[in-house]
């Protein structure tokens, strides 16, 4: 999709708040959705319909829940809670993409435990805080944490739903309160799937108000731009449904003028699908911002060997000066030098962490367990270019029997780019596999790449014989500068 500029800068900016690492996430019923969350007036539907009320016809739906508690005690409401929502087992893709983004806060209202289960997935670890006794104990190493400010379902007769619940909330929860507002104060929210409605939220954020004026922190949030369709009451006149979507725009546009009171600010978007187009950009240019580097070589024709090694050196010189994190295997011939490049960076800068710049895994060279170390290696690699949002080739070739063939690994490596979307970049004028490859992408740029001429010729560049190491570097950087904003 073709964003606008409103959601443009939102992804400029919430991708640098996730690099700093002051990124958070709070999530309210709609994240859950599209994975068959039930919706609150759906849940409270058959518990209106026992007090004779029309829930079409009710608005407060903290009070309906609070009539029934009145007349029939909690038994009924918590048995809704864990019927509607153990079946939720599964996140969808939203869930799926923040799960993989660099986002280590999450607060929620659902009941649901899909957040939790799409960390986890990803191989993180979760500690999940839902009672206030759960404030006294941490999990050391964690990825992760997830505040489920209005409880969970394995645990109704604590969740938050009725007026009572609501209005001795900072009494019985102060903790989930304390610590939203010190997250809020220090981190940038993206605010998904909610409505703005929970009378909790309002109370902190209005303190939040009163504490720093009108220094508040910027937050953002998802609103879904109301349309003439989607007010098609086939009840009423074209007329009456025109009114009713005019006075629902202003209504809107007013709510999120208020919002900016508390320093979140609207992210519109036309449908709802657009949230997870609008994730899949900002986890794509994330990850663009990590390159993975295949290389092998015994033989460094067409270059001597010294030539070659100052070229590798200085184009990982060059990565890291550019704040880009390399990723390397330690391939042969070219994983030292890969690392010597970076190193060289931090030793010559202010750069306090090597981490920052560089990703290495050195691939296992002795077989143990029952795979075998060809298996283990190809799991290895998926799982290395996985993190990597772009791949650089360089050389491929090794000794077999005493002959020199082409790197059989490199191949494997340039095929696994594809299966996990990462853009290749051979640079053909070192020859062996790289040579191959570039002739490749080069033959089909249009497969390849996004359209732009620039980088089309910085690619077809990277090809050319007796380019010089200024030329190389040049057009490499080149072409992975315009794949940030492409």
């Amino acid at each position: 999709m073709e964003f606008t500029q409103n959601q443009m800068k939102f992804i400029t900016d919430f991708i640098t708040e996730i690099n700093n690492g002051d990124a958070a996430i709070f999530a309210g019923a709609g994240l859950s959705a599209a994975s068959g969350f039930v919706n609150w007036k759906e849940l409270l539907r058959d518990l209106a319909d026992e007090l004779k009320l029309d829930i079409e016809k009710e608005h407060d739906l903290i009070s309906v829940a609070q009539y029934h508690f009145n007349k029939f005690k909690r038994g009924k409401i918590n048995n809704k809670i864990i019927n509607e929502f153990t079946t939720l087992t599964t996140g969808n893709e939203n869930h799926k993409i923040l799960s993989r983004l660099d986002i280590d806060t999450y607060w929620t209202t659902n009941y649901d435990k899909l957040i939790e289960r799409s960390l986890e997935s990803e191989g993180k670890t979760v500690e999940t805080k839902i009672r206030n006794l759960d404030f006294s104990r941490n999990i050391k190493k964690k990825d992760a944490i997830v505040y489920k400010m209005h409880g969970d379902k394995d645990s109704p007769d604590e969740a938050i739903l009725t007026k009572d619940d609501y209005e001795t909330y900072n009494d019985k929860k102060e903790f989930f309160s304390t610590a939203l507002r010190g997250d809020l104060l220090s981190q940038t929210f993206l605010f998904i799937g909610f409505s703005f409605d929970d009378p909790n939220l309002e109370y902190i954020l209005s303190r939040i108000k009163v504490l720093l004026k009108d220094n508040t922190p910027t937050h953002y949030c998802f609103f879904k731009e109301l349309s003439q369709a989607d007010f098609n009451d086939l009840d009423k006149s074209d007329e009456e449904n025109k009114e009713d979507f005019i006075y629902a725009k202003i209504k809107q546009e007013l709510k999120i003028d208020d919002l900016i009171r508390y320093g979140i600010h609207a992210v519109m978007i036309k449908e709802y699908n657009e949230i997870t187009e609008i994730l899949g950009e900002i986890e794509k240019r994330i990850k663009r911002r990590n390159i993975f580097v295949s290389g092998a070589a015994h033989d460094y024709t067409p270059y001597s060997e010294l030539e070659a090694k100052d070229l590798i050196h200085s184009l990982s010189y060059k990565l890291a000066q550019d704040e880009y994190k390399i990723v390397s295997g330690y391939g042969l011939g070219i994983g030292s030098i890969v690392i010597n490049g970076a190193l060289d960076f931090k030793l010559n800068s202010n750069y306090r962490n090597l981490d920052d710049l560089l990703i290495l895994r050195p691939f296992p060279q002795i077989q143990s367990g029952t795979k075998s170390i060809s298996e283990v290696w190809t799991e290895y690699r998926n799982e290395m270019i996985s993190k990597a949002g772009i791949a650089i080739f360089v050389f491929g070739n090794k000794i077999v029997d005493g002959e020199l063939v082409n790197s059989n690994g490199m191949e494997e490596e340039f095929q696994i780019c594809l299966k996990h979307n990462v853009i290749p970049i051979p640079i053909g004028t070192t020859g062996s596999v790289s040579k191959d490859l570039w002739k490749e992408v080069t033959s089909k740029l249009q497969s390849y790449y996004p359209t732009n001429t620039d980088l089309h010729n910085a690619i077809k560049e990277l090809g050319r014989d007796n380019a010089t190491k200024k030329e190389i570097i040049n057009n490499t950087i080149k072409a992975i500068n315009i794949l940030q904003k492409t």
